[in-house]
C-alpha cells in the first residue's frame, strides 16, 4: 500500500519528460512542453471526478504535494468538495484579515495628508477607537450591517449627539475605503442604522461666550504679564481659535503680519491676520517665554494646553470660554460698525460665498481687516469703535 501511495522519488521527479505522472492516491505531476510542471490531485465526490491543482514544482516539493493530498483526501472522505472547502478557508482567512480595526487604520492612513497635520492630534479617529471599535473592531467589514452599527451608537445618539455623528461619518468613509479595496459591503449600512437610531433629540450648546460690552473689562483685566495672560490676549485681539495661538510660532510673524499655514487651520487654507499695534506688543512680550520658536510654551515640553486658557477663566468664575471670544468680536461687528459681512467672516477664517463666487473673489480683504482689527483693538482697550 505504502508503494502504490509513493510511487514517485524526488530524483524522478527532476528528470521527468513532459507527461503525466500518478505518485498514487490520486495525486499527480504534469509535466508541460515548455518545461513547466504542476501538481494536482483526483478525488471523486458525490459521485463527481475533480481535479485540484496544488501548486508548481518549483514551489512544491515531492513531499509537501504528499502532506497537502493527505490533507484534502481527507476532505473529500467527508463528502465535501476540496475546491469549494479550499475557497471558503481563503474567504474567511481573508475576512479576519479585514476586520473593521484593520480596515479603519488603512483608511485613516489613506486619508492623513488630507487631515490637519496629518491626524496627529488623533481627532479623526478617536469617535472610532472610543465608541465603535472597542464593540465592533474584530468583525470582519464584509459582514458589518446597520444592526451592528446601530447596537454600537445607541448609547450615545441623543446624549453626545456630535461624537455619535462624527463616529457614524467616519463609519462611511471606512465602508467606501474597503469597497474601493474590492470588498463586498453594504454601503447602505450607515444610512440604515441612521434610519434605525431615529432622529437625535440632543440639542446642540454652544460655546459660552462673554457680551462683547464686557470683554473690554476682562481684557483690560489680564494685566499680569504670564502666558496665559498673554495668549488669552492675542486670542481676543485676532479672533483667532485656541489652537492657532497656542502653536504660534515666530517664523510666522513678519512685521504685523501673522500668517498661520494651512496645516495648522481647521479649514486646510492658509490664513493672513494683520496685527493691531496692540497684538505687536503683546506678542513682544511673549517672547520673553520663547522656547523652539514657540511663544506660548508649556512648563516641561511642547505648548500650553487646551485647558490652560479654560481653567483661568474658569477661576474667574467666569461661563464663558475662550473660543466664545470669536462669537463676541463677530457680534461686535454686526452692532457696533458698520463693516461688510464678508470682511468680518474672512476675519474668522470662515468660507464665505458659493465656490463660484469664491472663484472670481480673489481677495481675503486684508487692507480692510487690517483697519478693523486696529478698530477691535482700540475698543478693547477703552476707546470707542469707531477711534
Amino acid at each position: 500500500m505504502t508503494r502504490a501511495l509513493n510511487k514517485l522519488s524526488a530524483s524522478q521527479v527532476k528528470s521527468l519528460g513532459p507527461g503525466k505522472y500518478s505518485d498514487g492516491g490520486g495525486l499527480w505531476l504534469h509535466r508541460r512542453e515548455d518545461g513547466g510542471a504542476q501538481w494536482f490531485l483526483r478525488v471523486t465526490v458525490h459521485g463527481h471526478r475533480r481535479e485540484m491543482g496544488l501548486g508548481a514544482l518549483r514551489d512544491v516539493s515531492l513531499k509537501e504535494a504528499r502532506e497537502t493530498a493527505v490533507e484534502w483526501r481527507a476532505v473529500a472522505r467527508q463528502g465535501k468538495d476540496p475546491i469549494k472547502e479550499r475557497e471558503r478557508r481563503r474567504r474567511e482567512a481573508a475576512k479576519a484579515d479585514h476586520t473593521l480595526a484593520a480596515v479603519a487604520e488603512e483608511a485613516f492612513e489613506a486619508r492623513k495628508a488630507q487631515l490637519k497635520g496629518d491626524g496627529k492630534a488623533g481627532r479623526w479617529f478617536s469617535p472610532l477607537e472610543l465608541h465603535v471599535l472597542p464593540k465592533l473592531g474584530r468583525v470582519p467589514v464584509e459582514e458589518l450591517d446597520q444592526q451592528d452599527i446601530r447596537n454600537t451608537l445607541a448609547p450615545i445618539w441623543h446624549t453626545k449627539a456630535d461624537t455619535a455623528r462624527k463616529a457614524m461619518n467616519r463609519l462611511g468613509i471606512v465602508i467606501r475605503h474597503a469597497a474601493a479595496m474590492g470588498l463586498d459591503v453594504d454601503m447602505q449600512a450607515t444610512e440604515k442604522a441612521k434610519a434605525l437610531l431615529g432622529k437625535s433629540r440632543h440639542q446642540p450648546k454652544h460655546v459660552p461666550a462673554m457680551d462683547w460690552r464686557e470683554v473690554p473689562d476682562f481684557y483690560q483685566s489680564l494685566n499680569e504679564g504670564t502666558i496665559t495672560n498673554l495668549a488669552l490676549r492675542l486670542l481676543i485681539l485676532t479672533a483667532s481659535r485656541s489652537s492657532e495661538v497656542r502653536f504660534c510660532h515666530l517664523d510666522e510673524i513678519e512685521g504685523d503680519l501673522w500668517t498661520i499655514p494651512a496645516a495648522r487651520m481647521k479649514g486646510g487654507a492658509e490664513h493672513r491676520i494683520p496685527l493691531s499695534g496692540e497684538a505687536q506688543a503683546v506678542i513682544e512680550q511673549a517672547k520673553a517665554f520663547e522656547r523652539g520658536g514657540y511663544l506660548f510654551p508649556n512648563v516641561r515640553k511642547g505648548v500650553i494646553s487646551d485647558a490652560t486658557m479654560s481653567r483661568f477663566m474658569e477661576r474667574r468664575g467666569l461661563e464663558a470660554r475662550p473660543h466664545g471670544f470669536r462669537s463676541s468680536f463677530r457680534t461686535w461687528c454686526a452692532e457696533a460698525t458698520e463693516v461688510p459681512r464678508e470682511v468680518a467672516e474672512t476675519c474668522l477664517a470662515h468660507v464665505v460665498g458659493g465656490s463660484v463666487e469664491r472663484a472670481y473673489r480673489r481677495t481675503d480683504y486684508l487692507e480692510q481687516r487690517r483697519d478693523l482689527m486696529e478698530r477691535w483693538a482700540n475698543y478693547l482697550r477703552g476707546k470707542t469703535a469707531n477711534d
